[in-house]
């Protein structure tokens, strides 16, 4: 390929009834892995509550953090492999099992209170949640072909969101108190946090067991997806050692594992310790149900899926599948929000006043659109197109696997730093890491240019 030239490219059309099923099929994958997000963002709620009962430190609410993230990016190498072998419904099942366990754990089992406790039991959530991400993608590949899934990524980031915004609207609830009957639960009992939102996932694994389908021609429609490596192969399972050599070998994938390391070292930091900035440099009290709190936590998902859809969208629509022209803009116009930032932070505007807390939402806000746009297309559809149906799992745990590396690297360090120096040093520690996604991105358009048109994506 010499260029890459936007375009604008052709809808498909499909057989009677397909959509619908799909449709059913999206739904279903769609709102089970949305309920793994709520039993993975319910933590940054619980962290105010966590260090006020067990007096624990952002250093250790971070590294409690980096377990998960250490755990769940592992856990995609080898879990992403593992679907490509036993299908994409198997693995979302054992995740999903998994991350009810261990919520309930978190919420019932967890009165010793150790860091030592609460730092294993988060780690082997993330070992269980690394299932989720390639077994969903690795079905969807089947059903979406290669121009559509951008487009797809951009629902998956709705997908996401949509479990944020029930955390988001629900642990405010669980934390002011509530009553049933006669049972009462008083008010900032964070450990609620992780006893209900494992209710809704377990709702879903049992709708997963009974309505979708590993492929199209599982629920009857074949030759309906066209898979860009080889469309005569209808097959959705692959072998260990071809999954292996395949992915690991493709020329493109380590460098979209490097920029999704940075999506994750400001996606995660920025998500995760949100909920503690709003607490201890905007002086906001979670219990009160602040305004500010609960429009900033709600315009982060909604711009999230602005960002998500609208670059899966472009990068389909115009440039046939291409995701590299679209993730290399969004990084480095990342890497500016960051840095303009950084810099009225610095100015100490930013702080328990209304002016001050509007800025330190907005920013947040910001940040959530151009982070969650590139976590759309270079994590979703990406693995899609290098992985194809048969490999599409452990393609996905490649990359995915460097964004939660990422955050396990980026978070530690940023805790630590905040301790000594407050938070003024949150932004200026992720405002690099922008700059170094969109540098990898260029880099895999230099590579393309370089590669037959079979071989790039």
């Amino acid at each position: 390929m010499t260029a890459i030239v936007p375009s604008v490219a052709p809808s498909p059309h499909y057989p009677p009834g397909f959509r619908v099923r799909r449709g059913w099929n999206w739904i279903i994958l769609g709102l089970l892995y949305a309920s793994y997000y709520t039993c993975r963002y319910n933590f940054r709620f619980a962290t105010s509550g966590m260090i006020a009962e067990f007096g624990f430190s952002k250093t250790q609410i971070t590294d409690m953090l980096s377990a998960w993230a250490i755990a769940y990016g592992t856990g995609q190498l080898v879990n992403g492999l593992l679907t490509d072998r036993i299908g994409g419904k198997a693995a979302m099942l054992l995740g999903a099992t998994g991350t009810v366990v261990m919520n309930l754990l978190f919420g019932f089992g967890s009165q010793v209170g150790t860091f030592s406790t609460f730092a294993l039991i988060w780690l082997l959530n993330g070992w269980f949640q690394s299932f989720g991400a390639p077994g969903m993608v690795k079905i969807n590949t089947a059903w979406f072909n290669r121009p559509e899934r951008g487009t797809f990524a951009g629902i998956f980031g709705f997908m996401i969101q949509l479990g944020q915004v029930i955390i988001n609207n629900l642990a405010p609830v669980m934390l002011a108190g509530f009553t049933v009957g006669a049972f009462v639960v008083a008010k900032g009992e964070w450990r609620w946090l992780f006893r209900l939102p494992p209710l809704f996932t377990a709702a879903m694994a049992i709708l997963l067991v009974l309505i979708p389908r590993e492929s199209p021609e599982a629920a009857g429609y074949s030759d309906v997806i066209q898979d860009g490596d080889d469309p005569t192969d209808l097959g959705t399972r692959a072998t260990l050692k071809e999954s292996f050599v395949t992915i690991f070998r493709h020329p493109l994938v380590w460098y979209y594992a490097l920029a999704y390391a940075c999506t994750g070292a400001v996606r995660n930091s920025s998500d995760q310790l949100a909920v503690l900035y709003f607490v201890e440099q905007l002086h906001l009290d979670l219990a009160k149900k602040p305004p500010a709190v609960f429009y900033t936590m709600n315009l982060m998902p909604l711009v999230a899926v602005l960002g998500s859809f609208s670059a899966g969208w472009v990068s389909d629509r115009f440039f046939q599948g291409q995701r590299s022209p679209v993730a290399m803009t969004l990084y480095y116009l990342e890497s500016l929000v960051i840095l303009g930032a950084a810099l009225v932070i610095y100015t100490g505007v930013v702080g328990p006043t209304p002016g001050g807390i509007f800025l330190g939402c907005l920013f947040l806000v910001l940040i959530s659109l151009t982070a969650n746009s590139t976590h759309a297309i270079v994590g979703a559809a990406a693995p899609m197109d290098i992985g194809g149906r048969r490999r599409a799992g452990f393609a996905t745990g490649v990359i995915d696997s460097f964004q939660y590396y990422g955050t396990a690297i980026a978070l530690p360090i940023t805790g630590r730093l905040i301790d000594k120096y407050g938070w003024g040093v949150w932004y200026p520690t992720m405002a690099g890491f922008g700059f170094l996604g969109g540098s990898a991105m260029l880099l895999v358009m230099c590579k393309q240019r370089r590669l037959k048109p079979t071989a790039a994506t």
